[in-house]
């Protein structure tokens, strides 16, 4: 089993998701593909030394779609697993669980994992995954989809029909072969699923699959992440989730305060984190709002670097 990762500057959580995925239990050995962004921290040393295979890229080609690609290119096998960096399994069953959709049914193209907050993330950080299907704990398998049928959902419902997610998923090979990931800034996963769904295949959810994976960003990160985003998924669903300037002052005046209600029983500073939650409460509605609004008008509001 091929388990494809892009990394870049991984730190020592990287042994972790490592030493998961070394102790996975099953009728099956597990080989690591990465496709590595010019890391300087010793991240490519510490995967040769744990034999993984290294793949080069420079960071100017970095792209969510094309890299996977070239990581599932070098894949054996009938399945490949994606992962990040910083997603560690939950036990030695998370590899059965995820592989286990697509062995059963054959008309699965892939399934993805279900994502738990990593130790000491904050409950802002829970309360935002808790709203992402892939921290729920039930399984479901969707699909295929007709045209007609997809066209008829509202935009909210595309999403909810087509969520798949790369930060922990398995791919048959032969459906991506036909249908490799798009080039793209962000949502490579999104797409893909929008795009096997229509071809006649099914995607499965496997909550049994945990994996650790939060993140405690910088608010400007996530204001250009959450544009990024949301440009996509206009351009994809025809989805804005604040579509008009009213629309965005009651975001923000509703978001604000349970933001920093939130931050009332965190063992860290207390202030800090009310003023980051408050900051966040303006900025990702904000970033919803222009990134719909880019994508409607083509016109792009801000610079955004690599996410």
């Amino acid at each position: 089993m091929s388990i494809v990762i892009p990394t870049r500057n991984a730190g020592h959580r990287l042994d972790d998701v490592l030493d998961a995925v070394d102790g996975q239990v099953g009728e099956f050995g597990c080989r690591v593909i990465a496709v590595d962004s010019d890391s300087t921290d010793g991240t490519r040393e510490r995967l040769r030394d744990r034999g993984a295979r290294v793949i080069d890229v420079r960071p100017a080609d970095f792209n969510h779609g094309t890299t996977r690609n070239l990581g599932l290119a070098a894949a054996e096998g009938e399945f490949a697993v994606l992962l990040v960096q910083d997603a560690v399994p939950a036990g030695p069953g998370w590899l059965q669980a995820l592989v286990a959709p697509l062995i059963t049914d054959d008309d699965v193209a892939g399934s993805f994992s279900r994502q738990c907050p990593a130790p000491g993330a904050s409950r802002l950080t829970t309360e935002y995954l808790s709203r992402w299907i892939a921290s729920r704990p039930d399984s479901r398998v969707v699909g295929p989809l007709t045209t007609g049928e997809y066209e008829a959902m509202s935009p909210a419902d595309r999403l909810l029909v087509c969520a798949f997610d790369n930060v922990c998923a398995c791919v048959r090979l032969a459906v991506w072969r036909a249908h490799p990931f798009r080039s793209t800034s962000i949502a490579e996963d999104l797409e893909w699923a929008r795009e096997v769904l229509l071809a006649g295949y099914k995607l499965a959810y496997a909550p049994d699959a945990s994996v650790w994976h939060s993140h405690e960003r910088p608010v400007a990160y996530e204001f250009q992440r959450t544009y990024l985003v949301h440009r996509r998924l206009q351009a994809l669903f025809g989805l804005a989730t604040i579509p008009s300037v009213l629309s965005l002052l009651r975001a923000v005046a509703t978001t604000v305060p349970a933001n920093v209600r939130l931050a009332a029983n965190e063992e860290r500073s207390r202030a800090r984190v009310a003023l980051r939650n408050a900051a966040l409460g303006v900025a990702l509605p904000v970033g919803q709002y222009l990134g719909a609004q880019s994508s409607r008008t083509g016109r792009d509001w801000i610079r955004t670097g690599r996410i």
